[in-house]
């Protein structure tokens, strides 16, 4: 992730001294203009910004924390399910919870950035075999009452047109703003 006071060529060139040839950056701003020469799009998506005002508990007592020894798994979901970016230090950014079935953990969620307030939600997935039994639902209210309890307010962003955005209203999550996510490489 990175940010631009503004997305004009020279922003972007002092972006460049902190991307090496061939990274990525992620910007969100209400809309972003095509990036200057140097640069290519990965991908561009519209996003929902959501905040958390009042969280609606969803309890599962099949929740449990997240650790190192589980980032294979992690990864493994995440490739499977493509939640947004997610790699194998994304769980140093902060707490990780996850549901398993026989061992196999088949749903997690877990928190990446706090920005001022806030904490995000990220990596909220289920294998597709898994879906429908409100596990989403329970692993964003776990993780959202962990940030509620330090005293941050729950945030995340979500594509424009996933319906999985009704899943986090059940919880307690409204649309705040609606923003662009441009990914861009640099050549």
């Amino acid at each position: 992730m990175a940010g631009l006071i503004e997305p004009s060529p020279e922003a972007y060139s002092a972006l460049a001294t902190l991307i090496p040839v061939g990274g990525m950056a992620g910007l969100f701003r209400d809309a972003l203009p095509d990036p200057p020469a140097g640069w290519e799009i990965v991908q561009r998506d519209t996003m929902r910004q959501m905040h958390c005002a009042k969280l609606v508990p969803a309890p599962n007592s099949r929740i449990e924390r997240l650790g190192p020894v589980d980032v294979p798994a992690m990864v493994e979901l995440v490739q499977l399910t493509d939640p947004g970016p997610f790699g194998p230090r994304t769980i140093e950014f902060g707490d990780y919870y996850g549901i398993r079935d026989g061992g196999r953990l088949v749903a997690m969620a877990g928190e990446r950035i706090h920005p001022g307030p806030y904490a995000e939600v990220s990596a909220v997935c289920t294998h597709p075999d898994y879906r429908g039994r409100g596990y989403a639902a329970a692993l964003v209210s776990a993780v959202s009452a962990g940030m509620v309890a330090r005293g941050d307010r729950p945030m995340l962003h979500v594509r424009f047109d996933n319906p999985a955005a009704h899943v986090y209203e059940q919880v307690g999550f409204t649309t705040e703003r609606i923003l662009e996510l441009l990914i861009v490489r640099r050549l």
